[in-house]
């Protein structure tokens, strides 16, 4: 099976090792010669300059792994050739030409996954697990929380450069960081409206946000705060949730959970399975996606589920722009 990778950078990279990692060799290279990290690891493989002649060579699987902006002028001509995409998130900057998308795989009998790769995360999905099982009941009210220091990002790189730095390359924190509007709505439900503030903070060299305060609504009744920053140090990534019989919390920093009973049984805790990385996510999306383009069923994350966490940072901006009034979502 062909695979064409287009995007070079970090990411890009990951997941050509991770394709090699799972015995896939045919990879083609689509490439614009602005990553900014070496070439070492791509030795050998056909690396292509020009899209139409890269999807000439018939990939069953495209991976966008280029800036958030660019995802769509090459997502759109590589359905119409007939691939299915691995899309990494955000699926875009803008709502503009999903529909297009939408109807360009249809067309040519293809899928989509799109990138959120936390739902491959072991222990957010006994969280799931366990809310849906409802020992705790309803979830009332809770706060995600990530905080993580742009520059420190990429040390090989001006961060200044970098797609997550710049509104021309589809950047700021809201975008970069949207992992969490589409667990929570994994786990939640249905976001039915946002309230949120932007705000430019630190004294980081950018032209976009870089603190995103949004408190989300569920179907269920649910309200959720969410902070996204670009400038904590030390970083952190964290979940709380308040439930009706009990409080879960969850930690990125070790991937663990404890969840405390209302009712006086001990408290339970969660961990990832010995030897857990980070990149064991990306493999289990890759494997997924992999999975996709022979026509089997995958897991997690369907187009249409990047498209709504679209939507959702659509109302994020939408209710700033309305000085923090809640906008519904439809």
């Amino acid at each position: 099976m062909r695979f064409l990778i287009v995007g070079l950078g970090s990411i890009g990279r990951r997941h050509l090792r991770n394709l090699r990692a799972l015995g896939e060799t045919d990879i083609l290279l689509y490439r614009t010669h602005r990553a900014t990290l070496p070439d070492d690891d791509l030795e050998g493989l056909p690396v292509y300059t020009d899209l139409a002649e890269a999807l000439a060579e018939k990939p069953q699987g495209v991976i966008i792994a280029n800036p958030t902006a660019a995802h769509l002028s090459t997502a759109l001509p590589a359905a119409r050739a007939g691939a299915n995409l691995l899309i990494e998130k955000p699926v875009s900057h803008t709502l503009e030409g999903l529909e297009q998308l939408r109807e360009a795989l249809s067309q040519n009998n293809c899928r989509a996954i799109v990138g959120f790769h936390f739902r491959y995360h072991p222990v957010l999905g006994e969280i799931r697990s366990l809310l849906a099982e409802g020992s705790l009941g309803w979830a009332l009210s809770g706060r995600a929380h990530w905080g993580e220091y742009l520059p420190g990002w990429h040390p090989w790189e001006d961060y200044r450069v970098s797609y997550a730095a710049r509104a021309d390359l589809g950047g700021g924190v809201t975008n970069t960081l949207s992992h969490p509007f589409d667990y929570l709505r994994w786990m939640l439900g249905e976001i039915v409206s946002v309230s949120a503030e932007l705000s430019k903070l630190s004294d980081l060299e950018l032209d976009v946000e870089d603190n995103t305060e949004a408190l989300l609504e569920f179907a269920n009744g649910a309200r959720v705060a969410v902070h996204l920053d670009y400038y904590q140090q030390p970083p952190s990534h964290t979940l709380e949730l308040t439930c009706e019989r009990g409080r879960i919390l969850w930690d990125n920093a070790d991937g663990s959970a404890c969840v405390l009973f209302a009712d006086g049984q001990a408290n339970r805790q969660i961990i990832p399975p010995k030897g857990f990385e980070r990149n064991d996510m990306f493999l289990a999306e890759m494997a997924d996606f992999i999975r996709l383009c022979r026509g089997g069923h995958f897991e997690y994350c369907s187009l249409e589920d990047g498209i709504r966490v679209q939507q959702i940072v659509a109302a994020v901006r939408q209710s700033h722009a309305q000085k923090g009034l809640r906008v519904s979502l439809a």
